[in-house]
């Protein structure tokens, strides 16, 4: 699984096992609190914000839309703007990343990522919750923490590294559920959509 460089990639170490008399199988796993499909809690960039035990289920479960997104570099504005985005919406950005990214266990650092005034138009817009299709709302070498605080000051939950492949643009039911780690700046999430009725 490819992991944002420097952090600790998904160990699973067998601590128990039948096969050697053991009463069951166990095991223990060691990795970042941001690896695959992900949440960020405040916490991860605003000092003393709260962590993932803060976010409501609201956030990340709902009705949702997936925008796609053409620009090969970035998120910008102009492609937001046609959309009308509201207050309390769910968003998720199917870019190239879905198409390219996923498909290389090499970290893949230009990617299409949301830059700060279109971070600072979310936050005007007062969506809720957006997500991404690879490990970073931010770019690897700009816009990363700028883009990060604007969103999260703004009470904006944020979902990376979703794979969007297969998913047409348009209105979903999004289920979202990361793990509820008290104090965590992040948590693993497991994701799905379902086509809206």
């Amino acid at each position: 699984m490819v992991v944002w460089p420097g952090d600790a990639p998904f160990e699973r170490t067998a601590t128990l096992k039948i096969a050697n008399g053991d009463i069951c199988n166990l095991s223990q796993f060691c990795t970042t609190a941001h690896i695959g499909t992900h949440m960020d809690s405040p916490r991860h960039f605003v000092e003393g914000a709260p962590g993932m035990e803060s976010m409501p289920i609201e956030a990340t479960v709902g009705p949702a839309r997936v925008i796609a997104i053409h620009d090969p570099e970035l998120i910008p504005v102009k492609e937001l703007e046609p959309h009308r985005l509201g207050r309390g919406e769910r968003v998720l950005f199917k870019t190239r990343n879905s198409e390219h990214h996923w498909k290389t266990h090499t970290f893949q650092e230009k990617y299409v990522y949301i830059p700060q005034d279109s971070a600072r138009y979310l936050a005007e817009r007062r969506v809720r919750t957006i997500g991404v299709d690879y490990l970073s709302v931010g770019g690897f070498e700009t816009d990363s923490a700028e883009t990060h605080r604007a969103l999260l000051e703004a009470g904006i939950w944020i979902i990376e590294g979703l794979n969007l492949e297969n998913v047409e643009p348009g209105d979903y039911e999004l289920v979202c559920l990361p793990l509820k780690m008290v104090g965590s700046d992040g948590a693993p999430a497991r994701a799905i959509l379902r086509r809206s009725a």
